[in-house]
């Protein structure tokens, strides 16, 4: 549909008025069930408001149930059982919007799963396979992907292990229960970070201590002070701000645990992704007897995998083996050989290669979206991973993440990274990730954050019906 006469008439403002005359059009049987309304930018040429009114608008008819909206293939009068009543209030909001635009951070593109080369790794592991690989599997994983992950490690990340020495989980998750089973003592972790991680820590019995961060990731001086017997960073790309741990405090850490006998917890959640920036190493690299090194195959490939893997210390490797328990049960054993066969034959460096590529350009159409459209707005952390961080101004975090939600956008705040005894300010953000929108949808999830934005001169909101 490319017109649709429309008369802003009554009091209120202009998305009220647009929202009533949708209504009325409707409720009269001017527009039928299914008619495609214009887009948004079309309506509000011809009605002379602004663009982000009428897609506020919309946003709220489809929420109330007058309208439905679809991913490419626009908005539409909605199909409707019974006709509404004359003088009858519009359906009671649902509870939950439904998700057009999904901008959660760290997730991985799933169209981009590379199907083909990973069926030619499983047939090609399987057939060469021992018949004790389907048997009663090791704890510690399949030698063969150890030893191949030894390899790989070593030469992209500075690892310095042996396969003996490597133990295999399902994520990182996993992995993080496995070692508070030895830890003992406060732990201190940054203080952004995930709170999925810090329940963790804490369901164990540990207590967790925040550490500041800053552009330089965490700052580890401050260790000493918390009395910490064990500290969890993500050194190459601070999650979820963005920082690599400055060279300096890498040394640091490493003396903290050296004196003290405590421990690093190392997750290297997205150390194969970077893009302005040499490649940073893993700290595990300055002294494997003092880190625990944790990786996953959850950004470079699938969480569906639930593949990932610890590098220990000497000394922990029978306790944690013995946490795991006696017999495999976590970490799919033909997932584990396809892995080892993927990354012994270049499969893996390819695949990685080929999404650093797609990765750095909707990094590099995120931000230049946001010069373009929301140029007041700055952007951070994006020199490696899947995520940026947006600052918005003091106070505002909440009406932006419910302007989002009612564009259809799933979306994170800082707020609830932020580890509840911090003494840092309060800061006001969102985390965008730009891995998960296939590749024909990240322009239009765009275009739609850049609507939840607030004015650079007001720092008003598009109130989307508050």
């Amino acid at each position: 549909m490319s017109d649709l006469h429309l008369e802003l008439t009554g009091g209120g403002g202009a998305r009220v008025r647009l929202m009533r005359a949708v209504r009325e059009a409707i409720h009269s049987g001017r527009l039928a069930p299914g008619t495609r309304l214009p887009p948004y930018r079309a309506l509000a040429l011809d009605l002379g408001i602004a663009r982000n009114t009428v897609a506020a608008a919309y946003a709220e008819l489809v929420e109330e149930g007058w309208l439905t909206s679809r991913q490419g293939s626009g908005t539409h009068v909605a199909h409707r059982a019974v006709p509404l009543e004359a003088g009858r209030p519009s359906p009671a909001r649902p509870s939950r919007v439904r998700v057009v635009h999904d901008l959660m951070p760290s997730s991985p593109d799933a169209a981009a799963f590379p199907r083909s080369a990973w069926t030619t790794s499983a047939r090609r592991a399987l057939a060469a396979a021992p018949s004790d690989a389907f048997g009663v599997g090791d704890p510690r994983g399949r030698p063969e992907l150890r030893r191949a992950l030894v390899d790989y490690l070593a030469r992209t990340r500075g690892v310095r292990t042996k396969a003996e020495h490597v133990v295999i989980c399902s994520g990182f998750a996993h992995g993080l229960r496995l070692v508070c089973q030895v830890l003992g003592g406060p732990v201190a972790v940054e203080a952004y970070g995930l709170d999925f991680h810090r329940s963790i820590l804490t369901g164990a019995g540990l207590t967790t201590v925040p550490l500041d961060v800053d552009v330089h990731g965490a700052r580890v001086g401050d260790l000493p002070a918390t009395g910490a017997r064990a500290v969890l960073l993500t050194p190459a790309h601070q999650y979820p701000t963005g920082g690599a741990l400055h060279p300096e405090r890498r040394a640091a850490v490493i003396d903290w645990a050296r004196a003290t006998g405590g421990l690093l917890l190392e997750d290297d959640y997205d150390g194969e992704f970077r893009y302005d920036r040499e490649p940073i190493g893993a700290v595990q690299g300055l002294d494997p007897d003092r880190v625990v090194y944790f990786g996953s195959a959850s950004k470079s490939l699938s969480p569906a995998l639930r593949l990932g893997w610890m590098a220990l210390p000497g000394r922990l490797v029978d306790d944690i083996a013995a946490a795991k328990g006696p017999r495999e049960l976590w970490a799919s054993v033909t997932d584990q050989l396809t892995l080892a066969d993927f990354i012994a034959c270049g499969a893996y460096d390819r695949q990685l290669r080929r999404m650093r590529r797609i990765y750095r350009r909707r990094r590099d159409l995120l931000t230049a979206t946001l010069a373009a459209r929301a140029p007041h707005i700055t952007v951070s952390g994006i020199a490696a991973g899947l995520h940026a961080v947006l600052d918005l101004p003091p106070g505002t975090e909440e009406a932006t993440l419910r302007a989002a939600r009612r564009l259809g956008l799933a979306l994170d705040g800082l707020g609830p990274y932020r580890h509840p005894g911090s003494t840092m300010p309060p800061r006001d953000g969102l985390v965008i990730g730009y891995g998960t929108p296939p590749e024909h949808a990240v322009t239009a999830a765009l275009e739609a954050l850049c609507l939840a934005l607030p004015d650079s001169s007001s720092c008003e909101f598009v109130t989307l019906g508050e």
